[in-house]
């Protein structure tokens, strides 16, 4: 999952944490390089002076030299014997030794060893001395770390507001310009620069963007009132043919279809016009539209596709105070592909519509649908298996974008018994 933290608490946290780690990374390299420095400068002074010890006495065993930071001892090979057990067998040069003394402290001690003309040599230099100096290096290393971890928050605050007071100048317009439904260009606030560009790219696409939609109003006002003249016309024709004193009930029953088809044709551009103007909510004007009522008269209209098949299309209204705060058009439209598709799938047997409990159901005894393709039938162009005839796959898609629009619930599934689908749509 991405992050949702904004630009500039990255930004900051990032710069902090790299202020952080560089002081960090310094202070243990400057610990170390000290450490390894010192001991080789202890290791090679003790060295020298060991060196010297011995040939001074060799030279005058009379004459032993006076250390104040070393403590120096001088045997021969006679009397080795009574120099501390573990240093007698020790070879020539620096050695790090660590031991407990009958107190039980603990000492760590460099002790320099010279063996030459009989004379064996010892200095040894207390290294605890110095563990208190490192200490206070490190308490001083590890105060400077933070120190600089938080002058590296303190730069990176104001670095960050610097860095993208032009972003979020610009997150700010295009948010106050989403808050009014107005867009105005965005270069002439911006420099010549990245961000300048990037106001620019989106002035561009803005202007393109609108033009496109301005079409597309254009167009769909421009369809709708063309269609809506000869649906007019056909609909008042139809009205003045079915007042004719010789109508047979044959042509009778044939006008009442046109009739029915002109006023399908007149809801569906209606629902169409309101999908195309992307209203967050679909307009209601007041219309209380009974469900149980519309039902029966799309299941009217659709009679005829049962074209002789042994089918059966029932009604059953539960509750008949189950109604919605929406044109009876956008209800219409809906109900129509819904009940549509499953007289069109179901070959015999049943097509049930029940309403009551907030909701419609429409049950049929067809083949049925997979359970993980119910949402996938909802999409644009996806059409069920075994869907015959020219159909695009559109009509679900319609009815989902009417049942958001007005803040219904559409959904599809099998029966319990497998045989057929159930489409619902919950009104609450």
């Amino acid at each position: 999952m991405r992050s949702r933290r904004k630009l500039r608490f990255r930004l900051i946290v990032s710069f902090a944490l790299f202020g952080f780690g560089l002081s960090a990374l310094f202070a243990v390299a400057a610990l170390n390089i000290r450490a390894k420095v010192e001991d080789q400068l202890v290791t090679a002074s003790l060295q020298d002076e060991v060196d010297s010890l011995n040939a001074q006495v060799i030279a005058d065993r009379t004459q032993i030299p006076h250390f104040n930071i070393v403590k120096a001892w001088t045997w021969s090979d006679r009397t080795i014997y009574k120099a501390p057990l573990n240093w007698q067998n020790l070879a020539t040069g620096v050695h790090d030794i660590t031991e407990v003394d009958p107190s039980g402290q603990t000492k760590h001690y460099k002790l320099a060893v010279r063996r030459k003309g009989g004379v064996i040599n010892f200095l040894r230099y207390d290294v605890s001395r110095d563990e208190l100096g490192k200490q206070q290096l490190l308490i001083s290393v590890i105060g400077a770390v933070f120190l600089f971890g938080l002058l590296s928050l303190v730069l990176g605050l104001w670095l960050s507001r610097k860095v993208l007071k032009p972003v979020t100048e610009l997150a700010n317009r295009l948010r106050d310009f989403r808050k009014v439904g107005k867009a105005e260009p965005l270069a002439p606030y911006f420099a010549d620069d990245e961000v300048g560009e990037l106001a620019h790219a989106l002035d561009e696409y803005s202007a393109r963007l609108t033009a496109m939609v301005e079409r597309d109003r254009e167009f769909n006002s421009d369809v709708s009132h063309e269609l809506r003249t000869p649906l007019a016309v056909i609909a008042s024709t139809t009205e003045l043919l079915q007042g004719s004193p010789d109508l047979t009930e044959k042509l009778s029953e044939r006008l009442k279809r046109i009739e029915r088809a002109s006023r399908q044709a007149t809801e569906l551009i209606e629902a169409l016009l309101l999908l195309s103007r992307a209203e967050r909510r679909g307009p209601t004007r007041g219309e209380t539209t009974e469900v149980g009522k519309v039902a029966a008269d799309v299941i009217e209209s659709q009679r005829p596709q049962v074209r002789g098949k042994p089918l059966m299309i029932e009604l059953v209204v539960q509750d008949e105070a189950v109604s919605v705060n929406a044109p009876a058009s956008v209800l219409s439209v809906a109900l129509t592909n819904l009940i549509g598709n499953a007289i069109k799938y179901t070959l015999e047997g049943t097509v049930r519509v029940e309403v009551g409990d907030g909701r419609i159901e429409v049950i049929d005894t067809g083949p049925g649908i997979k359970p993980e393709d119910a949402e996938r039938l909802f999409q644009r162009g996806v059409r069920g298996e075994g869907a015959g005839g020219s159909g695009a796959g559109l009509g679900l898609a319609i009815v989902r974008r009417l049942c958001e629009l007005y803040g219904w619930d559409v959904s599809m599934r099998p029966r319990d018994d497998g045989n057929g689908a159930v489409a619902c749509i919950k009104f609450s």
